[in-house]
Order: C-alpha cells, then sequence, then structure tokens
C-alpha cells in the first residue's frame, strides 16, 4: 500500500462526509449531545466545512465533513490538511461518490510544490485509513502522474529548460526500462526536423527531439506526442504586457504526456509505448524564424509563416510526421496550443478533436466518469482554405480571426495522414482558481479521463 494511506487498523477517529441533502439523517445519527453541538455550532453541510466534534471526556474522535451539493468530486481533497493529527477512516461515503476517486481526492489535498521555498508550509500530519473498496496503489499512481506534471509546470524556465526537459524524460524512462534518443541542435536538421530547429534555434539552449519507447513489440502500439516549449517569448512576434507571464507552463503538453507515460508504465498498460516531446525555447535573436518565412516541414508539406508566436503547432508537426509514418493503432497529442480554447471553454473543460467516432465516445465518457471534462470540437473542413497560402503548400496560421483552436487541429491533421485513430487535446495545463486538492498553478488536465479510456481500450 502506497504510504498515503494507514492501515485501517490505525484509524483512531471517523470523519462522515455530508451533503446538505443528507444532513438532517447525518444528524440523527449523533448521540444527543454531539446533535446539539453540531446544531450550536451552526454546521449545515456547507462545502468543505468541517467541525470536529467531542465526545464526553473532550477527546475528539468523529468529526463531520461538508460537502455542500456534492457537485466536486475531488472535493474531500481539503480534509487532508484541515484534520487534526492522527489517523482517520471515511465513514460511509455518499451515493456516487467512488472509494477510489475519494482516496486519490485526499493524496491531491498534499500536493504542495516547495521547491523555492525557504520556509515550506508545515507538513500534513492527518493521515487517512484507506477507503472500503478504494483501490489505494491506483490512486496513488494517479496521484504521482498529476504530480509530475504539476512539477514540470510549476518549475520556471530558468531551470525547465529543453535540456532540463530532457532529464526529466531521461529519468522517467530510465525508471520504467524504456529505450531513450534525443536528437539535439544541428543535428535535428541532418534527421530531417527542419521545423523544429527552426522554432528553437535562436534561443542559447538547444532545441531537440526527445524519443523513448517502453513495453513489448507485439501489443498494440500507442504514440504520445507533446508539445514542450519551455518558454515562448511569441519570437519576433514578441508577446506584450501579461501574455508572456505564464509563459513557462508552454510546454505543458509535454508534461502531460510524461505524466500519461508514467502512468501507462507504472500500471504495464499492454501497449507498445512510444513518447515523442519536440523540447525548444522560442526566443527572439538574430537567427529566429520570420513572418513571412517558407520552411520544409518533415512531412514534405512547405509551411509559410504567418506568426512566430504560433510556434507550438510548427514543432508538433515534425513530431506528429514521425508518430504517423509509424502508423500505430492510436496518436494522442497534448499541447497548450491556442488561447482561443480557453476563450470558448473556459478553464477547465478542455477541447479534443478526433475523426474516430468510437474513439470520441470513448474520451467524452471517460471524462465524465473521471470528473475530468473533455468537450469535443469539430475538425470542420469547410475551415481548411483558411489556411491556404499563395506561397507554399500551407499557412501554419488562420486567414481568419474565429476558429483558431479549430484551425490550430486542422493544420495538425495535415501531418496525420497514414493513422486512422488520432485524438490531439487543446489544454491550458493551469488552475486559475485555487479549489481542495487544485491550488493556483499547474494542473493536468484530461490526463485521468485518456488514462481511463486507454485502460477500458487496452486493458487493465
Amino acid at each position: 500500500m502506497s504510504d498515503l494511506f494507514a492501515p485501517a487498523a490505525d484509524a483512531a477517529g471517523t470523519v462522515w462526509p455530508v451533503r446538505k441533502a443528507d444532513l438532517d439523517a447525518r444528524l440523527e445519527a449523533l448521540s444527543p449531545a454531539q446533535r446539539a453541538f453540531a446544531q450550536a455550532s451552526r454546521f449545515e453541510g456547507g462545502a468543505g466545512q468541517l467541525l470536529l466534534l467531542p465526545e464526553a471526556d473532550g477527546a475528539v474522535k468523529t468529526a463531520l465533513f461538508g460537502l455542500g451539493a456534492g457537485d466536486d468530486a475531488l472535493a474531500l481533497a481539503a480534509l487532508s490538511t484541515k484534520l487534526p493529527a492522527g489517523v482517520w477512516r471515511l465513514g460511509a461515503l455518499p451515493e456516487g461518490v467512488d472509494p477510489t476517486t475519494a482516496a486519490f481526492a485526499w493524496a491531491l489535498g498534499r500536493y504542495d510544490f516547495a521547491r523555492y521555498k525557504s520556509e515550506g508550509k508545515e507538513p500534513p500530519v492527518a493521515r487517512l485509513a484507506l477507503p472500503d473498496g478504494a483501490d489505494g496503489d491506483a490512486a496513488a499512481r494517479l496521484f504521482a502522474g498529476v504530480r509530475l506534471v504539476r512539477d514540470l509546470v510549476n518549475t520556471p524556465a530558468n531551470d525547465m529548460g529543453p535540456a532540463e526537459l530532457e532529464q526529466a524524460a531521461r529519468d522517467l524512462a530510465g525508471a520504467h526500462g524504456a529505450a531513450i534518443e534525443v536528437t539535439t541542435g544541428e543535428d535535428l536538421l541532418a534527421k530531417n526536423l527542419p521545423l523544429i530547429h527552426a522554432v528553437g534555434r535562436a534561443s542559447t539552449r538547444a532545441p531537440r527531439l526527445i524519443d523513448f519507447t517502453w513495453g513489448d513489440d507485439a501489443h498494440p502500439k500507442l504514440t504520445l506526442v507533446g508539445k514542450g516549449v519551455c518558454f515562448d517569448t511569441g519570437g519576433l512576434n514578441i508577446k506584450t504586457g501579461d501574455y508572456m507571464t505564464l509563459m513557462k507552463k508552454d510546454m505543458g503538453g509535454a508534461a502531460h504526456v510524461l505524466g500519461l507515460a508514467q502512468l501507462i508504465m507504472a500500471s504495464k498498460l499492454p501497449v507498445r509505448l512510444r513518447v515523442l516531446v519536440p523540447a525548444v525555447e522560442n526566443a527572439v535573436g538574430g537567427d529566429a524564424f520570420r513572418p513571412g518565412d517558407v520552411i520544409p516541414s518533415r512531412k514534405g508539406l512547405t509551411v509559410e509563416i504567418g506568426n512566430t508566436d504560433a510556434e507550438g503547432r510548427l514543432v508538433l508537426a515534425d513530431a506528429l510526421a514521425i508518430a504517423d509514418a509509424e502508423q500505430p493503432d492510436l496518436i494522442i497529442d497534448f499541447a497548450t496550443l491556442t488561447g482561443a480554447a480557453r476563450v470558448a471553454m473556459g478553464p477547465e473543460v478542455h477541447p479534443f478533436y478526433t475523426d474516430d467516432e468510437d474513439l470520441a465516445a470513448e474520451l467524452s465518457a471517460a471524462g465524465v466518469a473521471t470528473h475530468d471534462p473533455l468537450w469535443r470540437l469539430p475538425l470542420w473542413p469547410g475551415y481548411r482554405s483558411y489556411l491556404d497560402s499563395k506561397v507554399a503548400d500551407v499557412s501554419h496560421i488562420s486567414s481568419v480571426p474565429m476558429g483558431g483552436s479549430i484551425t490550430a487541429a486542422l493544420f495538425l491533421q495535415r501531418f496525420v495522414t497514414a493513422t486512422p485513430r488520432w485524438v490531439h487535446l487543446d489544454v491550458w495545463a493551469w488552475n486559475r482558481d485555487a479549489r481542495p486538492g487544485r491550488p493556483v498553478g499547474g494542473e493536468a488536465c484530461g490526463l485521468r479521463a485518456v488514462f481511463a479510456a486507454l485502460q477500458a481500450r487496452y486493458g487493465a
């Protein structure tokens, strides 16, 4: 069992999760003195409300925890830091609350990114006895995957450049016996990866393609591709004002595929996994690529550059071409690709694109089941003409200021022509608002949903 959880025999107290709708029944189950104490304390079952109930001798062995309307599946994350020292068990979970999700929520509440703080906050002292019916190992693996994504995204660009992202991939590959190969700098041109080279060449930190494989060749081939722009100035179309503030997170797609790869390998999912991460810094310099440049791609298509601040789709294009040439069973790419996705969907719902109806249904169902919302948007063929170029095979940005997430996905689709099953996720990789277990900062978006869909497709 993970050290996140304690043996059930060690539990000395019980905390009862209570929805507002179930408050009266829960109060009736208390002793008269405790019921009077709860009513005097105005415990109403509000989301995040914790009430410690004293025994006759003053000891505290019972607590009530409010779930409000019960619409936040991860609300129990707040217990990790609110409960006093000791080992606690959860009382009967309300209908519809999955015990493994409850255990995962508890683990999320333990997350703290304190790498740069000379005095970190006090570590949580309460421990949780694994709820009945919960898979503690699965909850711990999920937490480890989410933690990896968050840690990578939260690390500032001075400590998370292309070389550091490569090292994170090497550490992950080494831990699971995966084979890794990295192509760096001018070798990208020799290996026919001109778009990755063009985007990263102006930085003093060399661009690279990270490529690792794991698993049995006899199993279905699954390829993950992640956008690894470790910092995005916008290039010569430089970002202004606050638009550059969060650009350390522009490698969030890479962080997601590394977190997902960790989940896949730790769970021993029966796939032959390949992970491709183009890792670059989009810098301003004398060697920067320019608006109006025409650059060849690995696919053989020439690409007209419309705006150097749309660099993510360029590095993904070369990586997707590599993935597509192998014709795996499934290609999944994650990218912090467009602000248009956030305008359309807000910070918590993340669009995905695929032409495979079965895969779309699987992802949508998994998003609902895991409370990790995804929403399908169309690869609308009517917008393909927005990427027409007068001087090259394709322009990498749209000629109209609408449907930006869709046209970005349509550009990527030009580089996946041999593989029937491909899905693109346009994620934010960030929490804007603090909620229990989800502090402001880096976040894994759609990770649990995609992993659940992969488990259903390929087996536990």
